[in-house]
């Protein structure tokens, strides 16, 4: 079985907008990155993100931007205990205009291995990002940055 989700959200923006909140790292830093982001992503590129409820930098690189439409991604695999895995996993954002005038955010990740604690990373990891769609959401529709103070 190969661990893997998809995730998504709409959200009542126009995809010009939508898209630029993640990869504009002053944007993603108002709703997602806790702990700020540095680097606008761009196709070859390693930005660094940090999050409040996991204590440091962490390096994302950049594989492959289609403006307005897609963005796909690796970074260090995540599982709970001690240790650092040593392989990566790659996450694909989709950005796709609705009919009327939203966007539906989709958001993939694979490549961890099919273990317990394979398992776990990926649960979190998916807890994340639908975090991150939540927030989104409420930033751009309400202004509002949900994150601010959960994990602190």
């Amino acid at each position: 079985m190969d661990l893997k989700f998809e995730v998504s959200a709409r959200i009542n923006k126009p995809v010009e907008e939508v898209f630029e909140a993640v990869v504009n790292p002053e944007n993603l830093s108002q709703f997602f990155t806790t702990g700020g982001a540095k680097g606008r992503i761009e196709k070859g590129s390693t930005v660094m993100w940090s999050f409040h409820d996991c204590p440091g930098e962490f390096p994302v690189e950049v594989d492959e931007v289609q403006p307005n439409r897609l963005i796909t991604m690796r970074w260090d695999a995540y599982e709970p205990g001690p240790g650092t895995p040593d392989y990566k996993t790659t996450f694909k954002m989709a950005f796709e205009p609705t009919e009327d005038g939203r966007t539906l955010v989709t958001i993939s990740e694979w490549g961890w291995p099919n273990t317990a604690s394979g398992l776990q990373g990926s649960y979190g990891n998916c807890m994340g990002w639908t975090q991150m769609l939540c927030a989104l959401k409420a930033w751009k529709e309400h202004g509002i940055n949900l994150r601010e103070g959960m994990f602190q």
